[in-house]
Formats: C-alpha cells, sequence, structure tokens
C-alpha cells in the first residue's frame, strides 16, 4: 500500500504514513478518484473564467475600437471644416492683400500728381486747391471703379 500511495499520492498531495496504512486500497483509490473529479471541476471551472475574462476582454476592446473609430471621424470632421474655413479666410486674406496694395499705388500715384501739380500751380499764381479742381472730378469719378489688382502699372493711369 505504502508503494502504491507513493506512487499516485505525488499528483494528489501527499497523504501521512498513518492515511496510507488504516486505509484500504480501494478506499485510497476512492479518495484519490474523487481528489481527482474535483481537480477536473476546478480546472473546467477555472477554464470556464479564464475564457469568460477573455470574453470580456475581447468586448471591451470591440467596444473601444467602435469609440475611438467615431472619435477618429469627429475629428477628421472638425479637421476637415477646420481646413475648409482657413482655405476659405485665406482667399479672402489675398483678396484684401491684393486690394492693399492697388490702393498704396493709386496714393502713391495721387501724390506724386500733387506734388508735381502744387509747384505748377504756385508758379502761375494760382492756388493749388482751385488749379486741382479738375483733378478732383477726375477722382471722384474714379472713385466708383471696382478696386482690382493691376499687373501693371499703366492699367493705373486709364482715369
Amino acid at each position: 500500500m505504502s508503494a502504491m500511495a507513493s506512487s499516485s499520492g505525488t499528483s494528489s498531495g501527499s497523504l501521512s504514513q498513518y492515511q496510507t496504512t488504516s486505509c484500504s486500497s480501494e478506499d485510497l483509490q476512492a479518495l484519490l478518484d474523487q481528489r481527482k473529479r474535483k481537480r477536473m471541476i476546478s480546472n473546467r471551472e477555472s477554464a470556464k473564467r479564464s475564457r469568460m475574462r477573455k470574453q470580456k476582454q475581447l468586448d471591451d476592446l470591440v467596444s473601444q475600437s467602435t469609440q475611438l473609430g467615431a472619435e477618429n471621424r469627429r475629428i477628421a470632421d472638425s479637421i476637415a471644416a477646420a481646413t475648409q474655413h482657413y482655405m476659405s479666410v485665406e482667399a479672402e486674406n489675398s483678396v484684401l492683400r491684393a486690394q492693399l496694395g492697388e490702393l498704396r499705388h493709386r496714393l502713391e500715384s495721387l501724390n506724386d500728381i500733387i506734388s508735381f501739380l502744387s509747384p505748377m500751380a504756385g508758379f502761375h499764381g494760382v492756388s493749388a486747391i482751385g488749379q486741382l479742381a479738375g483733378f478732383d472730378a477726375m477722382v471722384m469719378n474714379h472713385h466708383h471703379q471696382p478696386l482690382l489688382a493691376s499687373s501693371s502699372s499703366a492699367d493705373f493711369f486709364q482715369y
């Protein structure tokens, strides 16, 4: 009995010397079978819990993936809207810069004309304002023309 207990006792735990000598081999086998069944049941339950944990982890990951995908789409839509707005503002800014350049060019040309005509008006004894009355009408007439950026200075002198 002792040899049997030591060979099969390694997998079922240690049995004291007293138990092996006082039990019959059938009782010992029944005890070992009972422990084996308990281990099998425990292992099955443990495997079932492990499968359930893995399934829950998988479900959580699928849920997280869905949420992140939705967030990614929202961010992409937001970026697209911001990019569209940026392009619109950039185009408007470009038009405003061109208009500013045109206005600066016109102002410089008008200042050149005034500085050219002012000494002539003073030389003939006529006031500069009186001399430029015709010029004033020309500028007022030009005021209603649309502002467009021109590619050459020759376009400017079409008053």
